[in-house]
């Protein structure tokens, strides 16, 4: 017989979905909330209890909704203002269209492997930074860094994740691991946060530009206001852990005072190769490379920054064209599919990033969920390598994507949730 804690969980549970059912209606988020609802009611009355059921993204979010308390998920799936960018990045991948070459030998493995700065994939789909990841599961950032490893992915940690930087390189076992950088608005503690992820065996720093005036995540906003737990219980005294030891009452996450000399600056620091993440257009690329940048990461913070209505993918191919081969360039924002890879690859990025997908495989299942994530979405590149004559990565290029010059109109994509 079930306790009665056992039984209050339950109803506390059931009240969680209704209340987040609710808000979905009036979510902005949403294409077409009738289809969706539908989805939701199929997946409360028969859940996925294993992820090797799970035959999509899309189904892995939905059991990581019934899991994630709404807060939390709220966080996770909140773009800002009026989540036009949030659409934006996906359905930006309707615009570009695969040219598939027939007649290829492509009865030999497909080699996805990738090499961006000396960190060795065994394929092209990066884990990009998410903080907070140990509200969606108890792993957290060690049971991702765990299936990373176990299915051989590079690994961007967060300044804000909820795990310790050094038990998160332990987990990778020797596998490359790269620091997502906020540069605090003390660069003393800045300094201090580079060399304790460097001492971490990271090898790369990726530092976020695209916050210098914060945000406003009206969706999260939302959903916290559903959820009528005692937020304390959760947050009270949990200190993300990269800033132990350090005093920040009063400190800014943010250096909003930033120029492009902030590179030379950090290289005076470390010898970690340095990223500038969150660029979107051409002119910005010019200048990182100009300014001595190892790398570039094409990001709108998951549509989380500024609300500017154009997807990462549509910001892609001029800054490909700006940095003209001399440092790699990464996308995320968006991608839920292998053809999303694919595209991005045939537009020039040298590898791509996903955040939402693996956190909603950590919610569903903790570390199992994220493996199943990566070898879904694994299994959807393959296929698509092959369909158009291209078993390795080197292959794909512009010849296999063409632009159709505007959006798939919105409601079309299907099953696929925002």
């Amino acid at each position: 017989m079930p306790t009665n804690k056992k039984i209050q969980d339950s109803l506390q549970t059931n009240a969680y979905r209704r209340q987040f059912i609710k808000f979905l209606a009036g979510s902005p988020v949403l294409t077409s909330f009738s289809a969706f609802t539908q989805e939701i009611e199929e997946t409360l009355g028969e859940r996925l209890t294993n992820p090797d059921q799970v035959i999509n993204v899309f189904e892995m979010e939905a059991v990581a909704r019934e899991n994630i308390p709404p807060a939390h998920f709220g966080y996770l799936i909140s773009g800002v203002d009026s989540d036009a960018t949030l659409r934006a990045n996906r359905e930006g991948y309707t615009r570009y269209q695969i040219l598939p070459r027939r007649l290829v030998d492509v009865s030999g493995p497909t080699d996805m492997s990738v090499n961006v700065l000396g960190a060795e994939a065994t394929s092209p789909i990066f884990l990009s930074p998410v903080g907070s990841t140990g509200g969606f599961n108890s792993e957290a950032d060690v049971g991702v860094a765990r299936a990373a490893t176990a299915k051989g992915h590079h690994m961007i940690l967060s300044t804000q994740a909820s795990s310790p930087i050094e038990d998160v390189a332990a987990a990778r076992e020797g596998a490359p691991l790269w620091f997502q950088l906020y540069s605090t608005n003390r660069w003393e503690y800045t300094e201090a946060l580079l060399r304790r992820a460097e001492a971490a065996g990271c090898t790369a720093v990726c530092l976020t530009v695209d916050l210098p005036g914060g945000r406003n995540t009206e969706t999260s906003a939302v959903l916290a206001r559903e959820d009528d737990r005692f937020c304390e219980e959760c947050h009270y005294g949990q200190a993300k852990p990269i800033f132990d030891g350090l005093d920040m009452q009063g400190v800014g996450l943010v250096d909003s005072s930033m120029t492009w000399e902030v590179i030379s600056r950090m290289k005076e620091v470390t010898d970690m190769k340095v990223l500038i993440k969150g660029i979107e257009v051409g002119a910005d690329a010019a200048l990182a490379v100009q300014y001595g940048a190892d790398g570039v990461i094409v990001s709108n913070h998951g549509a989380r920054a500024t609300d500017t209505g154009r997807g990462t993918i549509e910001c892609l191919p001029e800054v490909v064209s700006a940095v003209n081969g001399r440092i790699p360039v990464i996308v995320d924002g968006g991608i839920r599919r292998g053809t999303d890879v694919f595209k991005a690859l045939a537009l020039g990025a040298s590898a791509v990033g996903i955040g939402r997908p693996y956190c909603w495989g950590l919610g569903a299942f903790g570390q199992a969920g994220v493996e199943r994530v990566l070898d879904l979405l694994n299994r959807e590149l393959g296929i698509t390598m092959r369909g158009s004559g291209t078993p390795s990565i080197p292959q794909i290029g512009p010849d296999y994507v063409q632009d159709a010059g505007q959006r798939l109109p919105r409601g079309l994509l299907g099953r696929e949730i925002l």
